[in-house]
């Protein structure tokens, strides 16, 4: 008999909320969170983002479904506080996958370098793939790709800029050698 579950439209919950920086938006599937947003994003980037992903999805904003990952992102950008862990629904190939995998991880205010993951994923000459990989992450902070830094402790690129990738890291209590 068929399975014809790969047909149904995938529900998708929507919720947003506040954060020091702006607001964030949050999507989740039946699995987990498959989508946050960083400030400066907006709502019409997230559903873009979801058009691209998930085609079939059905949209239902659900203020308040998501209260729980959204306070505590709140914390997180407020105070550095650390993000507990959420389900999660990660949608990218798998070698990105393998890539946001290793990055989940990095401990807490700690970082290793792209050189660094891509040996942990076992293709060591794919630095610049992990950090295209990281440059697409679809939860950030979630998937902490802002702890994922040059091999000389060089603070690189951010989808957020280097600006926000240096505030979370120190929030973390990160120092960037001299």
């Amino acid at each position: 008999m068929a399975d014809f579950t790969d047909c149904l439209p995938v529900p998708v919950m929507l919720d947003e909320g506040p954060t020091p920086f702006g607001p964030v938006y949050l999507a989740a599937t039946p699995r987990g969170l498959c989508r946050v947003t960083i400030p400066g994003e907006t709502l019409g980037d997230l559903m873009s983002w979801l058009e691209r992903k998930l085609p079939r999805c059905s949209v239902e904003p659900r203020p308040g479904y998501l209260a729980r990952e959204m306070a505590a992102l709140e914390a997180f950008l407020a105070d550095g506080t650390p993000l507990p862990d959420v389900a999660i629904d990660l949608i990218g190939t798998p070698f990105q996958r393998s890539v946001w995998d290793a990055v989940l991880e990095v401990p807490y205010g700690e970082t290793r370098s792209y050189a660094e993951i891509a040996a942990r994923i076992g293709h060591p000459r794919a630095s610049r793939a992990v950090g295209a990989a990281n440059a697409v992450n679809p939860l950030p902070l979630i998937v902490p790709c802002h702890r994922v830094i040059g091999a000389d402790g060089s603070i690189k690129g951010f989808p957020g800029g280097i600006i926000t990738r240096r505030s979370l890291l120190e929030r973390e209590g990160y120092q960037q050698p001299n």
